[in-house]
């Protein structure tokens, strides 16, 4: 099967990829409110499902942004109208010099922790790692940043 191609006048300049996290509803609340406390995550916005307004029901969230660093991840209710059918779970990983106080704080939020904190080619980057699993599936590596273990450019 060929593929087609198009002419593209200028080039498509991209300013940003978003991960976007689905959970199974109603429980996108619940996952904003851990990354919170286990990542000191900032919420920057939130759109609420309009479908679901009964007093009795929880709204399901329809996109929240969050930031950890300088970088921003969505988190959403799996819905009929989600764009996609099923939750779905990632790795993500988070770089910091505090990989031991950075575990403990996830655990101590609800996350699950995998591994002992390895140094060297075990690790992701050759540095320092550990793992992570939050409520949701998601795992979470917690590294050393990539230019205190060889994978930055020197200074």
């Amino acid at each position: 099967m060929a593929q087609e191609t198009h002419a593209v006048s200028s080039p498509v300049v991209f300013t940003a990829v978003k991960s976007w996290l689905v959970v199974e509803g109603p429980k996108a609340n619940e996952a904003v409110q851990f990354y919170k406390a286990a990542f000191g995550a900032e919420e920057l916005s939130r759109v609420n499902d309009p479908k679901r307004k009964a007093e009795q029901e929880l709204p399901l969230i329809r996109s929240a942004e969050l930031k950890i660093g300088s970088s921003i991840f969505v988190v959403s209710d799996l819905s009929d109208d989600s764009p996609v059918k099923s939750a779905v779970s990632g790795v993500f990983c988070l770089e910091t010099e505090a990989v031991e106080a950075a575990i403990a704080q996830a655990v101590g939020a609800g996350a699950v922790s995998d591994d002992e904190v390895v140094e060297g080619e075990g690790a992701c980057c050759g540095g320092r790692a550990g793992k992570v699993k939050d409520p949701y599936g998601n795992v979470w590596l917690i590294c050393s940043p990539a230019n205190k273990c060889g994978g930055g450019v020197a200074a």
